[in-house]
C-alpha cells in the first residue's frame, strides 16, 4: 500500500459499496457504530483505511468528531459524495505513518484492513502510528479474522470462499511467511489482493511494541467471548495514563 490508490482505485471503489454485503448490513453497521461510540466517549475518534465511510459517517452522525486516514483517493470521492461527507475530515496518506492532526481517545481499524499491510514491519509501524494519535488512556481497536488454516486440505494452500455461476474467489495462504491473497475470478476478470494473515498473540506483541496493551477482545461486535472457535476478533488495545 505505497503507491496512490494501492488496490482500491477508481475499478474497485465503484462497486466497494455493496448493499447486499455482510458488512454493509444495517444491524452490522449499526452494532460497529454502538462499539465505537462506547469506547470514544466524549472524545475524537480517528479511522484508519475510512474507505467511503461506510462506519465514519454513521459514527459521525452519532455526533463524535470523527477524523480519517485513507490512502485511496477514489475512496475519499466516494464518501465526500455521500451525505455528511463533504464535512467529514480525511488526510489522505498510508496509514503506517501519516499524521491526523490533534489527539483522539479512540483510533480504529476494522475489517480485515491490518492485513493489507503486507509485511510484520508495515503492521508493526501502524501500531505505533496509532498509538502516536492516542491520548492517555485511549484505545486502538482492530477487527480482523482469524487465519482459516484450518479449512486448508492436506497439502493444499487454498480455501474458497465465493462460489457463483459466474464468480468464483479463493483466499491462498503461504504458511512459510503468512502471506495470503484473495482472488476473484470471473467473466473476462482475475483480481488478487495481497494480504499478510495475522494472530491474536502476535497483534498483542505489536500493541507492546508501540507501548499498549491488551484491554478487551471479543468475537464480535456483540461482545460475544473469544474461543478458539472463533473466526475474527475485535481486540481493544490501551495506552497506559502514565
Amino acid at each position: 500500500m505505497t503507491d496512490d490508490d494501492g488496490y482500491f482505485g477508481e475499478d474497485v471503489a465503484v462497486t466497494y459499496d455493496d448493499p447486499d454485503a455482510d458488512e454493509f448490513r444495517p444491524e452490522v453497521v449499526g452494532a460497529t457504530v454502538e462499539v465505537l461510540a462506547s469506547l470514544v466517549g466524549t472524545g475524537r475518534a480517528l479511522e484508519f483505511a475510512i474507505g467511503t465511510g461506510r462506519i465514519g459517517l454513521p459514527l459521525a452522525a452519532r455526533g463524535v468528531p470523527v477524523h480519517g486516514i485513507e490512502l485511496s483517493n477514489a475512496m475519499v470521492a466516494r464518501l465526500r459524495a455521500k451525505p455528511g461527507g463533504a464535512d467529514l475530515p480525511v488526510t489522505i496518506g498510508d496509514l503506517t505513518r501519516t499524521r491526523a492532526d490533534g489527539t483522539f481517545s479512540l483510533a480504529y481499524l476494522v475489517f480485515n484492513t491490518i492485513m493489507n499491510l503486507t509485511t510484520q514491519a508495515a503492521q508493526v509501524a501502524c501500531f505505533r502510528n496509532a498509538a502516536a494519535h492516542l491520548e492517555p488512556g485511549g484505545s486502538f481497536l482492530v477487527e480482523v479474522g482469524v487465519p482459516a488454516l484450518r479449512q486448508l486440505p492436506p497439502g493444499q494452500t487454498m480455501v474458497p470462499f465465493l462460489d457463483e455461476p459466474d464468480r468464483w474467489a479463493f483466499d491462498r495462504y503461504d504458511t512459510a511467511t503468512q502471506a495470503s491473497s484473495s482472488n476473484y475470478v470471473g467473466p473476462g476478470e482475475f483480481r488478487s489482493i495481497p494480504f499478510r494473515y495475522v494472530w491474536p498473540a502476535e497483534l498483542d506483541l505489536m500493541a507492546e511494541l508501540a507501548g499498549m496493551r491488551l484491554r478487551e477482545r471479543w468475537e464480535s461486535w456483540h461482545r460475544d467471548p473469544f474461543t478458539h472457535e472463533s473466526t475474527k476478533h475485535v481486540s481493544v488495545w490501551e495506552k497506559p495514563r502514565a
